[in-house]
């Protein structure tokens, strides 16, 4: 229970990383793997659901990692994008008739952190939004959190696209946050390179 209101989380690392060719989910960042990053800082919250949805690689990640106080559910048809892993982890979510709001987090953005899901969780319930995004470099993504009322259109989402359709197709309400390192996410060598250099500094 956060700020009176039952929160689930989700956390999407089912990805099979075939830019990076091996898993970006255990790409170490400030000591730790970028997916255990994640988790520990989700699992810091009072979230009233916590699901891990692994997918590619999921045995090999499951043996790296801490999962904490998060269930695990395996997307078996992570090759079909985005949406099926939202769907899995979505339909995992314990109780989630009972839940009023879904975070949604990647295991690959290293820069968000506790202040930032406060603030979208804060802005989410005090204007009782259908949605709110980070919004970063004119576009809108995660993390973002939804409200109970787009549970079902989060559950119909297809293709590898993310639940930023719902603005377009559905027209949801909604909101952001800026969120200035939000686009920074690991998919590449190179990404790889410039995240072990901004480390450094």
């Amino acid at each position: 229970m956060i700020e009176n209101k039952k929160i689930g989380v989700v956390i999407l690392a089912a990805g099979a990383s075939s830019r990076l060719g091996y898993p970006k989910q255990l790409v170490e960042f400030e000591g730790k793997k970028l997916l255990q990053k994640m988790i520990d800082l989700a699992d810091d919250f009072s979230f009233d659901s916590k699901v891990l949805v692994l997918g590619a690689n999921a045995n090999e990640i499951k043996k790296e990692i801490d999962s904490k106080n998060f269930s695990i559910a395996i997307n078996g048809e992570w090759n079909q994008g985005m949406s099926s892993s939202i769907i899995k982890g979505i339909t995992s979510s314990e109780e989630l008739e009972k839940l009023d709001h879904l975070l949604i987090l990647l295991s690959d953005q290293p820069f968000v952190n506790r202040e930032k899901i406060e603030q979208l969780i804060r802005l989410q319930i005090e204007n009782k939004s259908e949605a709110t995004f980070s919004e970063y470099e004119g576009d809108i993504g995660v993390p973002a959190i939804f409200s109970r009322s787009v549970f079902q259109k989060l559950k119909e989402l297809k293709g590898d696209h993310g639940a930023k359709k719902l603005i377009y197709n559905d027209k949801i309400e909604f909101q952001t946050i800026k969120f200035e390192k939000g686009n920074f996410d690991v998919d590449t060598k190179e990404d790889v390179e410039l995240l072990k250099q901004l480390e450094k500094k």
